[in-house]
Formats: C-alpha cells, structure tokens, sequence
C-alpha cells in the first residue's frame, strides 16, 4: 500500500507527518493563490490570515515537494488523520498527476497524487475568501496573527522555500514585496539574499501601518498544504 501527498505551501518544508520519500516537482494547470482564509494557525475568525491554496488554470504550473507514505493501511491511516485535522479549512481532496523535477519525459511520475484544494464559491465554502487588490492583500498578510504565529512570516518563508528549491513563484515573491513595503523594510528580499547572499529582512517591530495595530510576534509555525 502506498499513497502520495503533493505539497504547495507549508507542507514543502514542514510536512509533519512520517514519510519515506519526497521529491521535488510540479503539477500543471494550477497555480498558487492567497485566496484561503486561516482562522485558527496564522489568524483569528475576527482577523482571519491569508494562506495559499491552488486554483486551475490551464497551461499554469505549480512547484512544489511530493511525499510518499508507504508501509500498510495504519500508517497511511495515521498520515491522512493528521492532514485532514491540519488541513481542515481546505473542503476538498483532488488526485493530479505529478511531474519530476529534471524529468524530459511528458509522462508523469505518479499519477493519483492527492492535493487538498479549496471550493472557489463564497457561499459553498466558508473560508474561501477569494481574489483582492494586491494592496489590500498584502495589509491582511501584514497584520494578521494567530496562536502559531504570524501571517507575513509564512509568505517569506514560502517565498525563501520556492527559491531554495530553484523553482520562485512571481506571484509570491510581488505579494511579499508588498508586504514589506507596507511593513516599511527596504528591499526586495529575496532579491537581496540572490545579490548579497545575506538571510530574510529584519522586521521591525514598530513598523508603522497607517490605522492597523501591528503587535511584535514569535516566528511562524506554518500550518497548510
């Protein structure tokens, strides 16, 4: 018995759960987007934070990590009942096919590779939050905390991830300059660690937001897919 979890977010670099293989690569036709809220890891539901799920979107690519769980139906069992609590504000599981990193084959390297996914539908799925001006995105991500954490810790650590793995997400990486131009920190980031060669930016924590409370926060234990 074997079964494959793929990962987009948090699941990239803290998967959580016992695995025996993970490999770096992608699924097509969906692309990552902030439009999930998290009310109970990186956010409140008064204050609820933006998360990354997937969309479809044909000719897209998505980067990412598979995991492989294999030895028996109790230690899949256990996997899975520690993602779907994990991953509770996602209402969906869909199987792709996944594609190796380096791979010039047009096959795929596993196919039925399970994704937690998100309804795009206000009313079918509570916390589906769907698109918003960049700007008015990036003052949710810039502010908002939960018990795990912050919000704008989980964006940069995505975003230093998907350059760790050779694979940057543009839409990622234009969030989370404007989550530091609204934080008011100087540069770009990871442009600044290509450069310089020099770890993630300093927070301040007096950064000022105008008519937003910014509070001081421990680092983020990212929780999604």
């Amino acid at each position: 018995m074997v079964f494959w979890i793929f990962g987009y977010g948090s699941l990239i670099w803290n998967p959580g759960f016992e695995y025996d293989e993970k490999i770096i690569g992608y699924i097509k036709d969906y692309r990552r987007v902030f439009d999930l809220a998290c009310i109970d890891h990186q956010g409140t539901p008064e204050h609820p934070a933006r998360t990354c799920t997937v969309e479809q979107k044909e000719g897209a690519v998505c980067w990412g990590a598979v995991f492989c769980v294999r030895g028996g139906p109790e230690k899949e069992k256990k996997a899975m009942e520690y993602l779907e609590r994990r991953e509770c504000e996602y209402d969906s599981k869909t199987l792709v096919d996944f594609y190796k990193e380096g791979d010039s084959s047009l096959q795929p390297a596993v196919t039925g590779v399970i994704i937690f996914t998100s309804t795009p539908d206000k009313v079918s799925n509570k916390y589906y939050l769907g698109p918003a001006p960049l700007e008015d995105m990036a003052r949710q991500i810039a502010t908002a905390f939960g018990p795990n954490g912050n919000n704008r810790d989980y964006l940069f650590r995505l975003e230093k991830t998907m350059f760790d793995i050779g694979h940057e997400d543009d839409y990622v990486i234009e969030l989370a300059n404007e989550v530091r131009k609204v934080l008011g920190i100087p540069g770009k980031g990871i442009l600044m660690e290509k450069l310089v060669g020099v770890g993630a930016p300093h927070i301040p924590h007096e950064a000022h937001i105008p008519s937003l409370q910014l509070h001081p926060l421990p680092e983020a234990i990212a929780m999604d897919s």
